[in-house]
């Protein structure tokens, strides 16, 4: 196992979530997840710029900080599913947040994305 030469300073609430969810594809595995797509195939099909490999890691690390449960039923083919712990359904109001922000964006980046009716004022 790699062993990092700089240990990781997690002092702030920023940086632990984004240890917990930064990774390219994080967000959008919660999200499609929460909607409902829990098959590995499923969520390739979704991330179609991932390879099979990332997005086994990333849900691989999901798991290990308990943001989503990955249930392997004993049949042939052997079928994999995975779902959202508790935990990871309280990630979901800032997913949707990040979603909507950058929703807001792409339709039009001259202008501010307001989130939750309220636009910042600089």
């Amino acid at each position: 196992m790699y062993e990092r030469k700089i240990p990781k300073d997690l002092d702030c609430g920023m940086a632990m979530i984004m240890e917990i969810i930064g990774g390219k594809w994080k967000p959008c595995l919660i999200l499609n997840i929460s909607r409902g797509f829990r098959r590995p195939s499923e969520l390739q099909r979704l991330n179609k710029k991932a390879s099979r490999r990332v997005l086994h890691q990333q849900l691989k690390e999901l798991e290990e900080f308990g943001i989503i449960t990955r249930v392997v039923y004993a049949e042939l083919p052997p079928k994999v599913e995975y779902s959202l712990t508790d935990l990871g359904s309280s990630l979901l109001p800032v997913i949707g947040t990040m979603d909507d922000w950058g929703s807001q964006y792409m339709d039009n980046p001259q202008n501010l994305p307001i989130i939750n009716g309220l636009k910042k004022v600089s």
